[in-house]
């Protein structure tokens, strides 16, 4: 029998990303979190929100389809708990969704929220250092007991938890981006200089020189700088001949 903490325990380790050790993708954590969230936190149902890149389209998560719904339509009001907790920074604690203060708090959500069943709100925001990256929202149906505050402070460190994950899984994927980009400047500075060594040998010419006749052949057709040095290499292309760009003349 699995015991209350370790059910926690369970769900901070598959947040991490398992056994692997690798960072979800923000969907696939995002679809961890809400999915996990109910049983553990108690409550009817949860959704979420969150972006790494302020440029970039928000991932949109919910545990049932009335939470997703709810959180995509808050997104486009700009409206709501989770907008709020994302804004501040700080979390808002069972809101009762049946009350005039509610209404008038949340002028669009709060009917929608209470048309889809849910009468009771609390919202976390998904902290890093530099600024919250989204939210976490827990809702609760006429069913459910109101919210603990041990059921908030868990809620808050899966919120931070999941923050951080986000972090993690971004500066992954923009050292990958940067480890591939070295890695094809790499390749096309080799090339270019094993084609410069074909046409100093092939033409007569210095080392300056045929990078030159490779650079005036590659302007003149509009190519990129490294696939005509691969030519080169390749017999493909010769260069250093009659043609107005240093290209071989036909043969006649």
């Amino acid at each position: 029998m699995t015991t209350p903490a370790q059910q926690i325990a369970d769900v901070f380790v598959e947040l991490s990303g398992g056994s692997a050790g690798t960072p979800l993708e923000a969907p696939e954590l995002l679809a961890t979190l809400v999915r996990c969230g109910p049983d553990l936190l108690g409550v009817h149902a949860v959704g979420t929100v969150a972006t790494v890149d302020a440029r970039a389209e928000p991932h949109i998560a919910g545990s049932e389809d009335g939470a997703q719904l709810l959180k995509r339509e808050a997104v486009k009001w700009s409206e709501g708990p989770g907008t709020e907790a994302r804004r501040s920074g700080r979390a808002l604690l069972d809101v009762a969704l049946d009350s005039e203060a509610a209404r008038r708090r949340w002028p669009r959500y709060t009917p929608r929220a209470l048309e889809l069943g849910y009468t009771r709100v609390a919202a976390f925001p998904l902290r890093s250092r530099e600024r919250p990256l989204g939210a976490l929202v827990l809702l609760g149906s006429p069913a459910d007991a109101p919210m603990s505050e041990e059921t908030g402070a868990l809620a808050q460190s899966l919120a931070d938890f999941t923050a951080l994950a986000l972090i993690r899984g971004h500066e992954l994927q923009e050292s990958r981006a940067l480890t591939g980009q070295l890695e094809h400047a790499l390749v096309s500075r080799v090339i270019i200089e094993q084609a410069k060594g074909v046409l100093a040998n092939s033409c007569g010419l210095s080392m300056d020189a045929a990078f030159a006749l490779l650079r005036g052949h590659a302007r003149a057709h509009r190519r990129v700088l490294s696939d005509v040095a691969h030519d080169v290499v390749e017999g493909r292309l010769r260069l250093g001949g009659d043609g107005p760009d240093g290209s071989a003349a036909p043969r006649r």
